[in-house]
């Protein structure tokens, strides 16, 4: 589902910060030679990412979901001099393009990698997130919630992807659709979860931000 036309797509992107010309070459070759490409965040997200890590200026990011890096990259953009990005994927075939563009990026001593299940990992990081972003396997999502909320600290942001799953979440169930199933109860619990204030944007796929209180 487009919730815009592509008209209005182009002039938000053609109004907004430029994609950097390194995440314009990450993008080719994601294309080019990774499987599901339609999966990397994208020049708007990306610049949306980007501009919230800037706002927090966080020491401390967790990305649960790498991909090809595309994602970490933006975050990267607004972390603190000596600050450091844990990111987190399962697909350990994709730590060399990661790791190719992190470098490129001038980040690349600022960002660790890890591969593996963010659920065992998680929780072994001795670390207080001040920027945490969930893109994994939806099914997952409210284990990732809970780990990673018990990094944080009062006033930590933890955004979602993802969340209007294509516009799935306002059309009748399948009940063979587990996906939309977690995500529906997904976006309910965050919305009234004590813990958290919450607030869904609109944003390509639909984009939690959460505010820890």
């Amino acid at each position: 589902m487009h919730f815009l036309s592509k008209a209005l797509e182009n002039y938000i992107k053609e109004h907004s910060a430029n994609e950097p010309d390194l995440l314009q070459e990450l993008t080719r070759e994601t294309h080019l030679k990774v499987i599901q490409p339609r999966m990397i965040t994208g020049h708007f997200q990306g610049r949306v990412l980007s501009m919230l890590s800037k706002l927090i200026h966080p020491k401390n990011i967790l990305e649960i979901g790498t991909y090809t890096g595309y994602s970490a990259i933006c975050l990267s953009e607004g972390l603190q001099k000596n600050g450091v990005l844990h990111t987190i994927d399962i697909n350990e075939e994709l730590s060399s393009i990661q790791r190719k563009y992190f470098d490129k990026s001038g980040y690349g001593n600022q960002i660790i990698q890890h591969t593996g299940d963010a659920i065992a990992i998680v929780p072994k990081l001795d670390v207080v997130f001040d920027l945490i972003f969930i893109d994994a396997e939806k099914i997952s999502y409210d284990t990732y919630f809970e780990v990673a909320i018990q990094k944080t600290r009062p006033g930590s942001i933890i955004l979602s992807d993802n969340v209007l799953w294509s516009g799935k979440v306002v059309e009748p169930l399948d009940p063979k659709d587990k996906a939309t199933k977690v995500l529906l109860d997904y976006n309910k619990k965050l919305k009234e979860d004590a813990r958290i204030e919450t607030v869904l944007l609109p944003i390509r796929d639909g984009l939690t931000l959460c505010r820890v209180l």
